[in-house]
């Protein structure tokens, strides 16, 4: 089992999670965050820091894609370790459905 970053991230993209993962598993995108599946420990602790439940086991039923996206993006994107603030316009897309067709490919800038 690992946990997995899904479409409730994008565009919220809260930083939360990053500060209390013990491996620095997290990895940022322009829009979103993932995880490194074969870096997570499955220890939990950043699933309750979200406050937009953008993460969750894998072991959820629908969530394949969200592996998928996370294991690809994760080896592409820089690696974060710090928290920073979320998007300006953040308060504007929290539970917000269907936000896949906003993400965005392109990374972040990590620490």
């Amino acid at each position: 089992m690992t946990y997995i970053v899904n479409d409730n991230c994008i565009r919220c993209k809260f930083m939360d999670c990053v500060e209390v993962c013990p491996v620095d598993c997290f990895y940022e995108g322009e829009n979103m965050l993932v995880i490194h599946p074969d870096e997570c420990i499955d220890c939990g602790v950043c699933e309750p820091e979200c406050p937009v439940e953008a993460i969750k086991p894998d072991t959820e039923p629908g969530l394949e894609k969200w592996l998928q996206i996370n294991a690809e993006y994760s080896k592409i994107w820089p690696n974060i370790t710090a928290k920073k603030e979320p998007p300006a316009d953040h308060k504007e897309w929290e539970g917000v459905a269907g936000k896949e067709q906003y993400f965005s490919p392109e990374p972040g800038t990590g620490n």
